[in-house]
């Protein structure tokens, strides 16, 4: 089932951009396994927004936990929403 994590992040920007490149291998390597489907910020850094595949949403809290904006206190609190996508435009999503 997909998943949708709306996550609020720290305020400390001098972290967020410290911890992002590790955040972000962390993400393609869930992407490679097939566990993200689509993932990224707010404009504004405040926070992102996260569509998991996973069996369930404690493994999608297990996920979340071992991410090292988690691991690093980036994340600060997040809500978790069963989601059922029914349309999509490729053309407009990014394709890395």
């Amino acid at each position: 089932m997909k998943v949708a994590a709306i996550i609020e992040y720290s305020t400390d920007s001098a972290v967020i951009a410290r911890v992002r490149p590790a955040h972000r291998e962390y993400l393609q390597g869930l992407k490679k396994n097939g566990n993200v489907a689509i993932a990224g910020p707010f404009l504004d850094d405040s926070g992102g927004i996260l569509v998991y595949e996973a069996e369930s949403t404690e493994q999608v809290e297990e996920f979340i936990r071992a991410d090292p904006f988690f691991t690093e206190g980036v994340f600060k609190s997040w809500v978790l929403r069963p989601w059922k996508p029914v349309t999509c435009n490729p053309a407009l999503l990014p394709t890395a």
